[in-house]
């Protein structure tokens, strides 16, 4: 006997024998999917294994309560497949997530591990299916309505996960906006000194942005809800009982405690993807708004010496091989870069969401995958960035308020009493002489240059008053003369 043949067991599928792994807990379908799409070397995500498992131990209990399966087996297969759940057998779920066939074999790979589980427990051996992957586990089932089903579940199942740390970004944001709402400093539009704002007001925008998106992803989880199971092939329910999808949504229900509900179109729910899509779009706003606040971040920070400035990112890492003291904004980077992910596997569900033709959409493996990826991908860089990154921002106030007192946009202040006219004039001059425009405006009143749009001289008193709250420039309200910004 060879050193291969000791290491392997021989099962049969209904094209022929095929030698699988000797210890392994999937049989011959998996096994052919293993030799035929060796691509990427990827695996299921946890949420996916744990979907696929929830709805087969769904199945057991509503085939024993419906009698169709005996007590013995529906339990084996019941105890299985909440082993699976748990994460036991993780390692056995080993199909490239590019393949073929719209999931069959992820589909078969979670029956034959759950079959030759419930054999074991019945008191057999592995490949002698007591517990048959097909006519027992996949019982009332195809493929075409499980993937989809498991699609929906995995995203629902991590949902908490994503949303609280959503909720930890937005709260710490905001804390930040408090904590910063003292600090006037220069509001930048096209990259150009604008208008004062407050630190706090950026970070407090940077708080309400996250916290819509947030909403946003919250409201498309809604769609996921609607489950299409029961649908069987094509969405007729071909060779499923009756009042099987309400009763396999109520027990999953059960099972997982999500809030789930039947699809008032069985049909439907098994050729269209549009539910994970809008799922995958709501992502791709989050990656959109993440991606702008870390690289106002990056901005923000820059320098120290010849940059902005206004803010210190936490020091978490030497930033350079070659430059000694250098410090990079590495989390901000770092959520760029997990951000931009996120949109390509948004990109890749569009695609494979509008591929489907007729009653089935076959892409479903690749959106599965990149659905999990992408959130997966959110969780940790959204913690990462809050931990390692927001929680310990330091303003910078001596440089911000030291930027603002040099930009000449503080003329705006003046325009209600000396005319858009004359500040222009002296924004111009104040730039040429490299001068604050506060100490030209001074300048300008004692040599009794500065005049009221009515003729009359302004003093320095006048000028002073002028720029002594700053702040109130921030508060809204009519303030200066009105006109267009930019």
């Amino acid at each position: 006997m060879s050193e291969l043949s000791q290491k392997v067991r021989i099962e049969r599928d209904s094209l022929g024998e095929v030698l699988v792994p000797q210890e392994a807990l999937y049989g011959a379908q998996t096994q052919r999917a293993v030799l035929n799409f060796p691509v990427s070397g990827l695996r299921p995500w946890r949420a996916f294994i744990w979907s696929m498992a929830a709805i087969k131990r769904a199945a057991a209990d509503v085939h024993r309560d419906l009698g169709l399966l005996g007590e013995q087996q529906a339990d084996a297969i019941s105890t299985a497949a909440a082993e699976v759940m748990d994460g036991r057998w993780d390692a056995h779920f080993v199909v490239d997530p590019f393949q073929a066939g719209a999931g069959t074999s992820h589909n078969m790979n979670a029956n034959e591990v759950i079959a030759n589980r419930a054999s074991v427990l019945l008191g057999g051996s592995l490949g002698e299916y007591r517990v048959n992957p097909n006519d027992h586990v996949n019982m009332s089932q195809s493929t075409n309505d499980t993937i989809p089903t498991a699609i929906r579940l995995g995203c629902l199942w991590r949902l908490d996960e994503l949303d609280q740390a959503l909720v930890r970004l937005v709260d710490t944001l905001r804390q930040k906006s408090i904590e910063f709402d003292g600090i006037v400093k220069s509001g930048r539009t096209h990259l150009q000194d604008a208008v004062p704002v407050r630190l706090g007001q950026e970070f407090g925008a940077y708080a309400r942005a996250v916290e819509r998106d947030r909403e946003r992803i919250l409201r498309a989880a809604e769609g996921l809800r609607r489950l299409g199971i029961g649908g069987t092939a094509t969405g007729s329910g071909l060779n499923a009982p009756p009042d099987y999808s309400t009763r396999m949504t109520r027990r999953l229900s059960e099972l997982t405690g999500l809030s789930l509900y039947p699809a008032d179109d069985l049909f439907e729910a098994m050729q269209s993807m549009a539910d994970a899509a809008d799922f995958s779009a709501s992502l791709r706003t989050l990656a959109l708004t993440l991606i702008r606040v870390a690289n106002d971040f990056r901005l923000l920070s820059s320098g120290p010496a010849t940059g902005l400035d206004e803010i210190r990112l936490p020091a978490v890492q030497p930033g350079s091989s070659i430059m000694p003291g250098k410090v990079n904004p590495v989390l901000a980077e770092m959520l760029d870069m997990a951000m931009f992910h996120v949109i390509g596997c948004d990109t890749t569900i569009s695609l494979a969401a509008q591929a489907g033709q007729l009653e089935l959409n076959v892409m479903m493996p690749i959106i599965a995958h990149n659905l999990f990826e992408a959130m997966q991908v959110t969780i940790g860089a959204v913690n990462a960035f809050t931990d390692k990154c927001v929680v310990g921002i330091r303003a910078n106030r001596e440089k911000a308020e030291g930027w603002l007192a040099k930009n000449t946009i503080l003329i705006t202040a003046m325009n209600p009493v000396i005319g858009y006219a004359a500040g222009a004039a002296l924004v111009k001059e104040a730039l040429n002489r490299n001068m604050t425009i506060q100490d030209l405006a001074l300048e300008k009143a004692r040599q009794g240059a500065l005049k009221r749009t009515t003729g009359e001289p302004l003093t320095e008193e006048d000028v002073t008053a002028t720029f002594r709250d700053l702040r109130k420039f921030t508060e809204g309200g009519m303030v200066g003369s009105g006109g267009g910004g930019g």
